[in-house]
């Protein structure tokens, strides 16, 4: 009976040992597993990782939506009858002295423009066909640089564009008597309460005809009267003698004088 269960015991330890090996006898890189013996298991969402994403979505920024931009064209014209522009020589300018080329013995007196010179302006402002009075601008230029190898200047200016009942437009930005510049719209009224975007300036003839692309943001559609095909800027360029006379049928309503 003894030896029996001696027996039994010897083969139980032979099956352990043999099922599972020891480091001394066997790696544990040797062993065999069956495939597909592991899974991975994904725990399911709770209601606590829910709120947490819906907490997370609620501070993304959402894409931004496309900005209506809308052109506005208009001229503003000098006809030499409202006294602009007036030249304020505040500067500590001085006088250069030019040899006239037929008469070198007499010497003119030209005064050099100047940083700090001021130069307020109100200009008349006409539709982008020309047909139409639509009121006037009005501002201050405050002079920067002058570039004698440009013949002209550059000026900080902060001005503002009047049309009538449909309120006005309020710019600022560098002037540039020499070639065209961009200009920041600051603000409005009327119909352009809330408008910003920038505006085109380009100089035809100056200080006489200039020409301006406004590029129009965050208003409702301009009014129809104001939105019209524009005319080439050219040197030639003039207002409609119905719109310069300020007949009721060229101008709008309680345009700006």
């Amino acid at each position: 009976m003894a030896s029996t269960t001696s027996l039994k015991l010897m083969s139980l330890q032979s099956q352990t040992s043999s099922a599972f090996p020891t480091t001394r006898n066997r790696s544990i890189h040797h062993l065999h597993f069956p495939e597909k013996s592991f899974k991975i298991v994904t725990p399911p969402r709770t209601r606590t990782s829910l709120q947490t994403q819906a907490f997370l979505s609620f501070f993304r920024k959402p894409k931004p939506e496309p900005v209506k931009v809308q052109e506005l064209h208009v001229y503003e014209m000098n006809e030499r009858d409202r006294g602009s522009p007036a030249y304020l020589r505040l500067s500590n300018c001085k006088k250069k002295e030019v040899n006239l080329p037929s008469q070198k013995e007499v010497k003119e007196v030209k005064e050099v423009n100047k940083l700090g010179d001021l130069v307020p302006f109100s200009n008349k402002l006409y539709s982008g066909d020309l047909q139409k009075r639509l009121g006037i601008t009005a501002g201050l230029c405050v002079l920067i640089q002058h570039s004698p190898e440009k013949n002209g200047d550059r000026y900080e200016a902060m001005y503002s564009f009047y049309f009538g009942d449909y309120g006005h437009i309020s710019v600022q930005g560098a002037y540039l008597t020499y070639e065209d510049t961009y200009l920041a719209i600051t603000g409005g009224s009327g119909v352009f309460e809330g408008v910003y975007g920038t505006v085109k300036l380009q100089q035809i003839v100056f200080p006489f005809k200039l020409f301006y692309t406004f590029y129009l943001k965050g208003i409702k559609d301009i009014p129809e009267e104001l939105v019209v095909k524009p005319v080439p800027p050219s040197p030639a360029v003039e207002s409609a003698p119905a719109a310069k006379a300020v007949e009721p049928q060229a101008t709008i309503s309680n345009f700006t004088n």
